[in-house]
């Protein structure tokens, strides 16, 4: 459903109506509690849903169960928004879906915009020349769709624009323009479970070597069991940042867990530059945005081994042109590319491939 008049009509309908009408939301994030607040709902669409189950006091339950009568807004933003419209749609082809970025273009004030949205337009207006001057140095066209995509979704947060995506995560760090050499020296930043240097060490079967670092007891000591057959693999159970020293944390985000002021946990953080003493060849960096910061802490590394990068660069908007600036004062010698590996906001990656001399 698009356009403002068939928005207002909705709108008329479910805000105004004395007969209530079922609202559905898909999606589990700020965007639900807000639309729930402005018009209580009557639950929330999951396919992994079990009987009674609720997620902030509001009904979850399978989407093949909703009365015909219902109205569904999808709230997805980060990771499937596409592929949720298509399989609420597949089960109740006549409901209408309606995308939770129609609603607040239409009563920004009732359903405010994510808060992805409301970082990148004051982004865009603050720092527009710093985007443009990044598109411009992109290695190919595929990495300015990518960005010219990424862009229009960041500033707008409708996800009719990433229709051409897909969810491909098992490729993320892994494009083929970052191509994997016999003898690679690999460095996993926020190594989590050790997911990512499994898919490594699978397309790559004769690396030379492995520096996983994960600060999380319990997602190292999985990493480690997962990892018991690998050949090796240094386990270095601390943070990355610019210098070492100790930061809070908060491991209990899975993936997610990250470096924050309000986190329970103290780590030690070292450096890459401190911790890793021989040349590499490939660092990949996801560190929920604390890229920067340890990058600023591989400086040597990176002047000196010249590898390959596959940074991610979507947790903060301003990391898609800071991070390739900081990089290219390190070394200038670098071709950067843009991939993207969901439909939402999420998984951006950008590579830092070595120019040949």
């Amino acid at each position: 459903m698009s356009g403002v008049s068939n928005i207002e009509k909705v709108l008329t309908k479910l805000l105004l109506n004395n007969k209530p009408v079922p609202i559905f939301a898909i999606g589990k994030n700020q965007e639900t509690i807000h639309l729930n607040e402005a018009i209580p709902l009557a639950g929330i669409l999951d396919d992994s849903s079990i009987a009674d189950a609720t997620w902030k006091s509001i009904r979850v339950l399978k989407p093949d169960s909703i009365p015909i009568d219902s109205v569904v807004v999808n709230c997805s933003t980060s990771i499937a928004p596409v592929s949720a419209e298509k399989r609420i749609l597949s089960l109740n082809p006549h409901v209408p879906i309606i995308r939770y970025s129609e609603l607040s273009d239409a009563r920004p004030l009732i359903f405010p915009r994510p808060s992805f949205v409301q970082e990148m337009q004051t982004e865009w207006k603050n720092n527009q020349l710093e985007w443009e001057g990044i598109r411009k140095i992109l290695s190919d066209q595929e990495s300015k769709k990518v960005f010219d995509d990424i862009v229009k979704y960041r500033l707008s947060g409708d996800y009719s624009i990433m229709a051409d995506y897909s969810v491909k995560l098992n490729e993320q760090y892994f494009d083929a323009v970052c191509k994997l050499e016999v003898g690679e020296v690999f460095v996993d930043c926020g190594g989590f479970d050790g997911d990512t240097t499994e898919q490594f060490c699978e397309r790559c079967p004769e690396y030379g070597q492995v520096w996983l670092f994960e600060p999380s007891p319990l997602n190292m000591a999985k990493a480690k069991e997962r990892l018991e057959s690998r050949r090796n693999v240094n386990f270095i159970q601390e943070g990355l940042s610019d210098q070492g020293g100790h930061l809070q944390f908060n491991p209990d985000s899975g993936s997610a867990s990250s470096v924050s002021d309000s986190g329970d946990v103290r780590i030690p953080v070292t450096t890459i530059d401190a911790r890793v003493p021989n040349p590499v060849s490939l660092i990949k960096m996801d560190l929920e945005g604390w890229e920067l910061n340890a990058l600023a802490g591989s400086e040597k590394c990176i002047r000196n081994s010249h590898p390959k990068l596959a940074i991610a660069v979507y947790h903060k908007a301003s990391d898609f042109w800071k991070i390739p600036s900081l990089i290219l004062k390190m070394r200038n010698d670098y071709s950067l590319y843009l991939r993207h590996y969901t439909e939402g906001w999420s998984e951006t990656i950008m590579y830092f491939i070595p120019q040949k001399k």
